[in-house]
């Protein structure tokens, strides 16, 4: 079968090569993958990748083996699926990675859900309750900070979206956000939680505008640059303040099929920005790091 490998020593990183057909275990099934997407982490550390990987993480297409358990979705379904080696024709899940889709909903667009969604999701879940408490996104016109405005406004919270640019602001008020801000600057009030995605002087920044109890879930880096914290700025009188990492994706499928429920009720929407062949690839990968896709890319397989 076609796959897309890792290829550090050519330009762009990767390449169309013919690699063996997965071969599922007793609890995995086999998927024909239909469509894939691309998360911004894959697209800027493909090349650090060891040759010959089959790239990509997020998967939408139908069951083509189911597993031999008997546990699972049936050859014939239509699932979204979360793991390893998805920019392929075809690719192998445990059971436990894979959810339903509801009738009705867009096979290509369940495509960008995966790995965005489960960070959302799971970031926010670790946070605590969220009703009546203000939440800060930053990176908010990405892919994760698209669906965790959303989440966080499902949840009860009001939302402050921040963004790079006015125009990477733009329709981020239709999904939830209360304020949208340029930077940090605009920023007037503490909040309770942080959805961190920028990192550098962002996470320094961000910190600095939680309340007392107040916790900061750094879960992206997309500047690349480094957070320098200011001596004595981690203390402060009164309840204290979290810092931490979150990036569990572990047994991915139910909490998959929770978000799909969301999107099937309408009460989020799915962040596609860019759709074409896995073929133009190189075109999405430029896009998304140039910054001019608003949420996810996302690969027709044909």
């Amino acid at each position: 079968m076609q796959a897309l490998i890792a290829a550090p020593d050519t330009a762009e990183g990767h390449r169309l090569a013919e690699v063996p057909e997965p071969v599922p275990t007793p609890g995995q099934l086999l998927v024909e993958v239909r469509q894939s997407s691309v998360n911004f982490g894959e697209a800027r550390f493909r090349a650090g990748m060891p040759a010959g990987t089959v790239l990509g993480y997020d998967a939408a297409g139908y069951v083509v083996r189911a597993a031999e358990d008997g546990s699972g979705p049936a050859v014939g379904d239509r699932v979204v699926a979360f793991g390893p080696g998805t920019w392929a024709e075809r690719a192998v899940f445990d059971v436990d990675s894979v959810a339903r889709i509801p009738d009705g909903l867009d096979l290509a667009a369940t495509a960008a859900l995966p790995m965005v969604g489960l960070t959302a999701l799971r970031t926010l879940r670790g946070a605590g309750p969220l009703l009546g408490r203000r939440v800060l996104v930053t990176g908010a016109s990405g892919g994760v900070g698209r669906l965790a405005v959303q989440l966080a406004r499902l949840g009860g919270a009001t939302v402050v979206a921040s963004v790079g640019s006015p125009a990477r602001g733009e329709g981020l008020r239709d999904l939830g956000a209360a304020e949208v801000v340029v930077g940090l600057d605009d920023v007037r009030e503490p909040v309770d939680v942080v959805v961190e995605t920028v990192g550098g002087d962002h996470l320094t920044r961000a910190w600095s505008l939680l309340k007392p109890g107040g916790i900061c879930q750094s879960i992206g880096w997309a500047s690349g640059a480094a957070a320098v914290f200011a001596p004595n700025s981690t203390f402060a009188l009164g309840e204290p303040r979290r810092l931490q990492s979150f990036g569990d994706t572990s047994r991915p499928g139910a909490d998959l099929a929770t978000l799909l429920a969301f999107v099937a009720a309408g009460d989020i929407s799915l962040p596609v920005g860019w759709r074409d062949s896995w073929k133009r690839v190189d075109d999405a990968i430029e896009a998304l790091l140039g910054r001019r896709v608003a949420g996810k890319a996302v690969l027709d397989i044909d």
